[in-house]
């Protein structure tokens, strides 16, 4: 993606945590709800922006983080390739761009100027609803800050154009310079603790270990090899491919661990549908989740406090994790694994979580000098190709994966669905603090200090459909009805409401989009077509 495909395919950040109140001088956050989705990271960004570093929130919502923000830019929703267009066009007509940077280390420069020379600030201030005078300054505080990182996470890729998205804002970086260097980059935080070292490890349809291709040759043979096995040449299904094959009856069996689609996964009743069809579902699970409830087989899982071996974070550090307590099923997830396996004809013989990273890591150029003698001391970032390197805080110094950075000239992408007639709503969807992630409604604790969907929605939408906080409303789209509590609020602009999708009781991805990114298979939660009516 955009001369970052290794980078950004993983997701990672391509510049350090601790950059943020040591280095940066200026923070664009665009879809990221930082203080509530990543709440450490968040008070680093506050302690910034209180020493002195520029902070600029695009947002449809009113974030807590706004109240810091020298600019909030409450952009349309569905419009974030306009937006960055609209700011290179102001940059290269404005001759602000990094002239050296792209010379020396892009390509592709003309054809990413005769497009972005469309987007004129008065053409994106009407698609986006930001200001001219907004763009202008934002345009050039960005430009001009030697030390500028830009932030997102699932309110830039949660969207059909997700990936074109980001290849946006990679070219926005690589145009004014702010690549390979301390206190700049592209910087998506991901999700939940271990997703990025999930993803790492090989736990995707398309790779093996530290993103090495499946159809590639070289590296299929390799770990066929060690692995002394014939490996397919062809990638494997995403999830939302799995669920429409499962419906179909191509899929007939699931293994799903550690997931819950039923309650995460966009237009949930398809999921259902597809569960429902299948002739056999293990589920390996701390908790009876909805998606367990359909499953034949019911494996206990263990929690991170049972674990043992290592977790990687979002910039990249892998760091050990040592339990606090005895898997209380009696083994720990591996070893369930390995059990598995072996009982369908390949046997596992690992001793610890220790010879299989080793494994891994010898597999893995990336990761070949991360040692578990080597992180007793301190986490490492990857790469890390051998015993002697440090690890990298910062990707790109001097040329990037692929040589120069490829510039894509992009064009904007509406969204699936849009408000309507009979949906005249647009819905969005996103996390509490309180609630995190979804498995944190079987918490007794957490439940009690918010228990229930409070759904936000526009003083002057209420007015009109006369209704109050705490009242109950019906929210249907075209894939289904749930009903909600509703908060009133000037936090959403009017016409829109914002959920959490955490409570099963108000299961917001029964009607999310069905609409996804044919890239990634993202599905497009961030808009939604709905109507509301009061109970």
């Amino acid at each position: 993606m955009a001369g970052l495909a290794t980078t950004f395919g993983s997701g990672a950040m391509t510049n350090s945590i601790n950059e943020i109140t040591t280095d940066a001088e200026l923070m664009m956050l665009i879809g990221t709800n930082t203080t509530e989705a990543h709440p450490v990271i968040g008070y680093k960004m506050r302690q910034a922006a209180r020493r002195g570093a520029k902070l600029i929130v695009v947002d449809p919502r009113r974030i807590d983080l706004v109240d810091d923000a020298d600019y909030w830019l409450q952009i349309k929703p569905g419009t974030d390739i306009p937006f960055l267009n609209g700011l290179m066009h102001i940059i290269i007509e404005e001759d602000l761009y990094d002239k050296e940077f792209v010379e020396t280390r892009t390509e592709n420069f003309q054809a990413l100027a005769d497009t972005v020379k469309n987007y004129t600030p008065a053409y994106v201030s009407e698609l986006t609803g930001i200001s001219e005078e907004d763009l202008y300054a934002v345009a050039r505080l960005y430009a001009t800050t030697d030390r500028a990182m830009i932030f997102y996470t699932l309110g830039i890729t949660e969207h059909i154009c997700g990936t074109h998205n980001v290849m946006s804002i990679a070219n926005l970086a690589m145009l004014t310079g702010h690549m390979g260097r301390p206190g700049v980059g592209v910087n998506p935080i991901r999700g939940q603790n271990n997703v990025q070292g999930a993803c790492d490890m090989g736990a995707l349809p398309n790779v093996y270990s530290g993103y090495q291709r499946v159809i590639d040759e070289a590296a299929r043979k390799k770990f066929e090899q060690a692995w002394k096995v014939t490996l397919p040449d062809k990638n494997g299904l995403m999830i939302p491919e799995m669920f429409e094959k499962a419906n179909s009856g191509e899929v007939k069996a699931m293994y799903i661990l550690g997931e819950n689609p039923v309650l995460t996964d966009p237009n949930s009743n398809h999921i259902r549908s597809g569960l429902e069809k299948l002739e056999f579902l293990v589920v390996q699970e701390l908790f009876l989740t909805e998606t367990a409830e359909y499953a034949d087989v019911i494996l206990p899982g263990s929690s991170f406090a049972e674990k043992d071996g290592t977790f990687t974070n979002t910039e990249r550090r892998v760091q050990r994790v040592r339990k606090a307590i005895e898997p209380i099923p009696g083994r720990a997830d591996w070893q369930t694994i390995m059990a598995l396996s072996a009982k369908m004809g390949y046997p596992m013989e690992y001793n610890s979580p220790e010879e299989i990273w080793m494994e891994m890591a010898s597999l893995t150029p990336s990761m070949a000098g991360i040692t578990y003698e080597r992180l007793e001391e301190k986490g490492i970032q990857w790469p890390c190709p051998d015993s002697q390197h440090p690890g990298t805080p910062f990707l790109h110094a001097g040329t990037f994966i692929r040589g120069k950075g490829l510039f894509q000239a992009i064009e904007h992408i509406p969204p699936a669905e849009m408000p309507d007639e009979e949906y005249p709503f647009l819905l969005s969807t996103g996390r509490v603090l309180q609630h995190y992630n979804v498995t944190t409604p079987y918490s007794t604790g957490i439940q009690s200090m918010w228990p229930e969907e409070f759904s936000e929605f526009n003083p002057e939408d209420a007015a009109k459909l006369g209704v109050e906080t705490g009242d109950m409303v019906k929210v249907t789209s075209r894939r289904g009805e749930i009903t909600t509590r509703i908060k009133v609020t000037d936090r959403v602009p009017p016409g829109m409401l914002w959920m959490s999708f955490h409570y099963a009781a108000s299961p917001a991805n029964a009607i999310t989009s069905d609409g996804y990114d044919p890239i990634t298979k993202t599905g497009e939660y961030k808009v939604a077509a709905v109507k509301i009516e009061k109970i």
